[in-house]
């Protein structure tokens, strides 16, 4: 089996990094003042995979991410890219932030957005010419925005901003994608104009990892799970490690039977 269940609590000892996972974290711990929210994880990413980060309100599911980022600083362990670190695989990644922590009061247009995804492309001087613009509009149109280009960013709908954030993580053209809730808050239509574009890039050999939070289409989005609850809970293949024993796990059994009836049914 391809599963790795965490069933004790103890802390255990990091395993060695990989050398050509997309995301490799060993040890990785968070603390927010005295409480851990991140305590000694592990994560390996698939190349190839969709792999859905999934854990209850305040599990580190967010954390866990910007520590590999280096948005936030952890007090232990560490994160490779590609068996490189951060630093020299940095322009390997595209992220896409959770839509609340965005400041959308700021001026800028649309196709501005997209065009910050090009910021390598572009240089020091930022010298925009028309191919970089094709190429913001190409991106736009991959994601169903292209008659928005010009519009503010303030002035969209919240399912209209994530698919610009989404827009932009594209004209990265990057290996890989880490996006913190995409589908959280948007509209049914944008759901489905998201999880087009990142099957799409699974399609194209790219590797894409989402904190997600509707148990019910984990199993249609997803091909890999990491369930986390401040510690890992475990990893794996859908098939396996996305069990009703590993959800009451991570989940403290507070998922109701309801819940885990349906999630059962999808099963089978």
């Amino acid at each position: 089996m391809n599963v790795e269940l965490v069933a004790n609590k103890g802390e255990v000892p990091a395993a060695p990094l990989p050398a050509h996972s997309p995301l490799a974290i060993r040890g990785m711990t968070v603390s927010y003042g005295q409480k851990p929210v991140v305590f000694s994880v592990d994560m390996t990413v698939v190349e190839g995979s969709m792999t859905a980060i999934i854990g209850p309100n305040g599990a580190g599911k967010s954390t866990l991410l910007k520590a590999a980022l280096g948005i936030v600083t952890p007090l232990a362990g560490q994160a490779q890219v590609f068996g490189q670190p951060l630093k020299a695989a940095r322009h390997r990644i595209a992220y896409v932030p959770q839509r609340a922590s965005v400041d959308w009061d700021f001026p800028t247009r649309v196709i501005d957005v997209v065009l910050m995804g090009l910021s390598r492309e572009l240089g020091l001087l930022g010298r925009i010419r028309g191919h970089h613009k094709e190429k913001a509009l190409a991106c736009l149109a991959r994601v169903g925005m292209t008659d928005f280009a010009d519009r503010q960013i303030g002035q969209l709908s919240g399912g209209q901003q994530q698919r610009v954030f989404l827009a932009r993580a594209l004209a990265q053209n990057a290996d890989l994608y880490l996006l913190d809730e995409p589908f959280a808050g948007v509209d049914a239509a944008t759901e489905k104009a998201i999880i087009e574009v990142l099957k799409g890039l699974k399609s194209e050999g790219k590797t894409v990892v989402s904190v997600h939070h509707d148990l019910t289409t984990v199993r249609s989005y997803f091909d890999r799970v990491f369930l986390i609850n401040t510690r890992k809970m475990a990893e794996g293949s859908v098939t396996e490690a996305f069990t009703p024993e590993t959800l009451n796990q991570t989940y403290g059994g507070r998922l109701a039977t309801g819940q885990i009836d349906q999630l059962e049914l999808a099963a089978g």
